[in-house]
């Protein structure tokens, strides 16, 4: 299938390039700037379907560039109709010796015809095998040259990576204040007020000398203590720094109300960053299965290749997760930070797919 499409997007790249020159000689005679940029768009198009070439990119390319593609690219596709032409007669040759060969006599009946016969299936074959190989260095040459001419340069890639780190730098600082905010409001209404009452009843205690009230003191100091450990371990746990991803996560899995099953593991640790952001994508989508989905499974998925991390959650609750929330977007753009990416799959009535992917160094 896959060589059928080549060798059609090679016999239409032949019949192109055979028309190419009287419409770049039309356009320039009418001065018609658009012209090239519409078959150079066409030809990519063909390229990307056909041949596996590079996708259309979204800034465009200049007339210039595009009209180079074309007249470079003409000697290209007659090479690839003449290489489709001389497939057909290696083919022909070919069958015509397998068919001498099996019928034993030459074509007057009056003799064997096997060494014909041998000599037209070698070369049949031979021309075969070679015009397979120029069909596909006709095929690499089209892909180059699309890449060439109508990818991005060089300066349109660092224009972009500039703005994506940019963009990138900016959502950090977005999250990391939203995280401060969260933190403070978390001390704020809860930690800070247990304290308060702490303290009332110390006082009360003091003044009555109630063991009672001391007891209760006692009882809201334990509290607040437990209050603490949850901010900080909602801030960064400890234990991803001492037992790794897996068994971090396998902690979080038992203190979820719903049941999570863990398959798979890292191979090797990657960078802190990229680890703790693979942790805290899993558990916001633990966190939002819990709270939201009325899911009654979880399973999260851990695997790892040369070059990426790749964590995965899926729940079987009733979907609809907004990926432009808070939860969502900042963790987004954490990953995006680190050049990974986060996919959130969650159609209304579920299931909902969170996959989170990061480069392991």
């Amino acid at each position: 299938m896959r060589a059928a499409r080549a060798a059609a997007g090679i016999a239409l790249g032949a019949l192109t390039a055979l028309a190419t020159p009287a419409l770049l000689a039309t356009a320039a005679l009418t001065r018609c700037a658009r012209l090239p940029l519409r078959l150079a768009a066409l030809e990519q198009r063909r390229v990307s379907a056909l041949l596996g070439g590079p996708e259309p990119v979204p800034e465009g390319v200049e007339a210039r560039r595009a009209a180079a593609y074309l007249w470079c690219r003409v000697p290209v596709g007659l090479a690839g109709g003449g290489a489709l032409f001389l497939l057909a007669a290696g083919a022909w040759t070919a069958a015509s010796g397998l068919a001498r060969w099996l019928a034993g006599h030459d074509a007057d009946g009056m003799g064997p015809s096997w060494p014909v016969a041998g000599y037209l299936l070698t070369a049949g074959l031979l021309l075969l095998f070679l015009d397979l190989a120029g069909l596909a260095a006709v095929a690499d040459l089209e892909r180059r040259l699309a890449h060439r001419f109508l990818g991005p340069d060089e300066l349109a890639l660092m224009r972009r990576r500039i703005d994506e780190l940019a963009a990138s730098r900016s959502g950090i600082v977005e999250a990391v204040d939203a995280e401060r905010r969260r933190i403070e409001r978390d001390l704020h209404d809860g930690l800070q007020q247990r304290l308060i009452v702490v303290a009332m009843l110390l006082g009360r205690g003091r003044r009555k000398n109630s063991e009672e009230l001391y007891r209760q003191a006692q009882a809201e100091a334990e509290q607040a203590l437990e209050e603490l450990r949850q901010v900080a371990w909602r801030a960064y746990p400890a234990s991803l720094d001492q037992l790794g991803l897996r068994e971090a996560l396998a902690v979080d899995a038992e203190r979820s109300p719903i049941p999570v099953h863990i398959s798979g593991d890292l191979a090797r640790r990657p960078a802190p960053a990229v680890e703790t952001a693979a942790y805290f994508a899993v558990r916001e989508a633990l966190t939002n299965a819990a709270k939201h989905a009325g899911a009654t499974r979880i399973e999260v998925a851990i695997g790892q290749d040369t070059s990426l991390v790749r964590v995965s959650v899926h729940d079987d609750g009733r979907g609809g997760a907004d990926p432009t929330g808070p939860g969502l977007s900042g963790l987004q753009r954490r990953i995006a930070a680190l050049d990974g990416r986060l996919r959130v799959d969650s159609p209304p009535g579920g299931p909902t797919h969170v996959v989170a992917e990061l480069p392991c160094a």
